[in-house]
């Protein structure tokens, strides 16, 4: 029971992403993977820090593409791991980020679909971050008015 409840509750991407992990750290591979990526590890936190030495916090996209349709990209791997492109080095940075709705992207069908920024903070400036993140959405309005239909459906 509790191997088929963990399953559920990680949904499919999660658990592949495991396994490969998993299967590269078993397969021999412990000490090449293992070591390299605690050099990359260093190297993003370095870099990152240098950036948020000049400035109180840093913007940039939330993903490289506006959200998908619900369910769109569930069944392709490699749109939803490229979808995490743009968060992956924050994780390994272990610096606080937030990500904001910013606006909308209009689609060829006359859909729009939401596009998100991250705010990232300095290493333990959770408070500031989340003050910036409340003044961003004091002065733009959450989603600058609009309810994604999913939203709105859910609240009538």
């Amino acid at each position: 029971m509790y191997g088929k409840t963990r399953h559920e509750g990680l949904g499919s991407e999660v658990a592949r992403r495991i396994l490969m992990g998993t299967y590269a750290l078993s397969a021999g591979y412990y000490d090449a993977y293992y070591k390299r990526a605690q050099q990359v590890r260093t190297l993003v936190q370095r870099e990152m820090g240098a950036a948020l030495r000049q400035y109180d916090a840093l913007l940039c996209p939330a993903a490289p593409t506006p959200a998908y349709r619900l369910g769109e990209k569930t069944s392709d791997p490699l749109a939803m791991y490229k979808g995490d492109l743009m968060t992956v080095n924050l994780n390994l940075a272990g610096l606080p980020a937030v990500c904001l709705p910013c606006g909308f992207a209009e689609l060829p069908d006359g859909g729009k679909l939401p596009v998100g920024m991250q705010m990232i903070g300095r290493a333990f400036g959770e408070a500031d971050l989340l003050q910036l993140a409340h003044v961003y959405e004091q002065t733009a309005g959450v989603m600058g008015g609009m309810q994604p239909s999913v939203f709105a459906q859910q609240q009538a």
